[in-house]
């Protein structure tokens, strides 16, 4: 689907333009397209193909999406996929944005991802000095845009990591529960670093040493996405730190608790470990037995039996077994 087609010249909007005209646009000097595309059909990225003459390798990687964080170069066209990650209540919802961007367009394509870029193409508009580095400052504003979404997902794993360290020390019933949780915020955390640490790797050929013509006036700019995307990785290897020691703790927790209940049934069965020995002794059926005639014998026995049995209760309530 078609979000919008608009040329610019000289860092200002000239108009929305249909597709048709994209080529016609593209001959004029001074003048760049941006155009941007969501959920596209095979149909919709022909025609773009077309139009910017877009070498058939990337084509494909946009059309089919699935694809791992990368840039790459076709002739004057950098081809860049960034993975977009979103909140979708609980969950990490990520999503892909395709771009290429050549000396005088830029063609973005979003797949499986709710928020758009409205708001990139309007900070642009209202910063016609920047836009008039034409196709290279597009590129970094759409990149930066999805960095910058980064963060509040981050914000929330550290949040949610917070929760359950909360919950560690609590009652035994809800041990299982914090690992649960604490895996899912793994699994979590897996999805982001799977966006970051291949984007870092691709926004790193933006910038220094050979760098693609369209950002050669825009390698300050990428550099300071990069370091963007530093500061997230030392974030998230923060938070996959925590999360391994937290689940050592929580898992520690639960073998001392576990400990504590083996000693109290071992406490309780050696207590009435009493009552069976002297039970199994005056029990014995002989005829030659002392005691057996006496009149108080019965009594005297629940007695030994009462008293021993209070004595070790005591022991191990003071051992802290009971």
């Amino acid at each position: 689907m078609l979000i919008n087609c608009v040329a610019y010249q000289e860092g200002k909007k000239l108009s929305d333009i249909p597709v048709e005209d994209i080529s016609d646009y593209l001959k004029q000097p001074e003048t760049f397209v941006w155009v941007a595309l969501r959920d596209p059909g095979p149909h919709d990225i022909a025609t773009m193909q077309e139009e910017f003459a877009l070498h058939e390798l990337a084509v494909e990687d946009a059309t089919r999406g699935h694809q791992r964080p990368k840039m790459e170069e076709y002739g004057d066209c950098v081809f860049v996929i960034a993975h977009i990650v979103e909140l979708d209540g609980d969950e990490l919802n990520a999503g892909e944005l395709a771009i290429f961007a050549g000396t005088n367009y830029v063609l973005s394509v979003r797949r499986d991802a709710n928020q758009g870029f409205l708001g990139v193409r309007a900070r642009a508009e209202r910063e016609p000095h920047q836009l008039k580095k034409g196709a290279g400052f597009v590129l970094y504003a759409l990149v930066d845009a999805v960095v910058d979404r980064y963060f509040p997902v981050v914000d929330a794993l550290e949040s949610e990591l917070e929760s359950i360290e909360d919950h560690i020390f609590g009652h035994l019933g809800e041990q299982r529960a914090n690992v649960e949780r604490l895996y899912a915020l793994k699994r979590k955390s897996q999805v982001l670093r799977h966006a970051v640490i291949p984007l870092m790797d691709a926004i790193g050929r933006l910038y220094g040493g050979r760098v693609p013509a369209v950002v050669l006036d825009t390698q300050d700019y990428f550099r300071d996405v990069h370091d963007h995307l530093l500061r997230i990785m030392g974030r998230l290897d923060a938070v996959r730190d925590t999360i391994n020691t937290a689940i050592q703790v929580t898992l520690s927790m639960v073998a001392i608790e576990e400990n504590d209940i083996s000693k109290k049934l071992a406490a309780y069965a050696a207590i009435f470990a009493v009552f069976t020995a002297f039970a199994g002794i005056w029990g014995m059926n002989f005829e030659v037995m002392p005691e057996l005639k006496w009149t108080y014998g019965y009594p005297v026995a629940l007695a030994t039996m009462g008293g021993v049995s209070y004595y070790l209760y005591r022991r191990f309530k003071k051992a802290g077994w009971i």
